[in-house]
């Protein structure tokens, strides 16, 4: 939020019940938000009635080239079979100056096993021991510094960041909030997300 200017119209791609954009309208800006899901995106009419929404894939966006002043996308990225073709049509879509921001799942040993546990769990009949196996894609910082680039972007960011996931079971989400002060000042490199950031020159 802090990275994106003020003013002007966003994307919001994978925008799932609204709860990005509704945050981002309070300081009087515009929204536009995409998801795969339909029933995600009647959810988020529902919280946003001002702001339109579309159902639609994140590797072929439905807008013209020069249509927005930023594009931000939460996790959807990790679940993207073709992350360099969304990062070429998210520089199609910005406008000469605008600003990607995407937070994405971030690649260390921890995350690594992430999914077998998920299986595990599965099999075991524990129920939500993690957020989910969807074939999701974990990314280093340079590989994520690498897809932006190739894309066009300058001014490429790239840092790891920590969050608790609301899907996980209650203990297990307490537990995470109180852990990601310190992780991220002492210990970054087991944060288990990574915040991308970029700009599309000018020129």
């Amino acid at each position: 939020m802090d990275y994106l200017e003020q003013g002007g119209l966003l994307l919001d791609i994978g925008c799932g019940t609204g709860l990005f954009i509704e945050r981002y309208l309070t300081s009087g800006n515009c929204a536009i938000g995409i998801d795969i899901s339909r029933g995600m995106i009647t959810q988020a009419r529902e919280r946003c009635p001002l702001s339109e929404f579309i159902v639609g894939t994140a590797e072929t966006l439905p807008f013209y080239e020069n249509t927005f002043d930023a594009v931000t996308s939460l996790l959807a990225f990790s679940y993207i079979e073709k992350p360099d073709k969304m990062a070429a049509d998210i520089y199609r879509i910005l406008r000469p100056g605008g600003r990607l921001a995407l937070c994405t799942l971030g690649k260390n040993f921890l995350t690594s096993i992430v999914p077998a546990l998920y299986r595990i769990g599965e099999k075991m009949e524990i129920r939500r021991i993690g957020v989910g196996d969807f074939d999701e894609r974990y990314y280093s910082e340079e590989e994520m510094n690498t897809i932006l680039t190739g894309a066009g972007f300058v001014d490429v960011m790239v840092k790891r960041c920590s969050f608790a996931h609301v899907s996980l079971a209650p203990p297990i989400f307490k537990l995470a909030k109180k852990l990601e002060p310190f992780v991220e000042e002492k210990l970054p490199y087991l944060a288990y997300n990574i915040c991308a950031m970029g700009r599309k020159p000018k020129d």
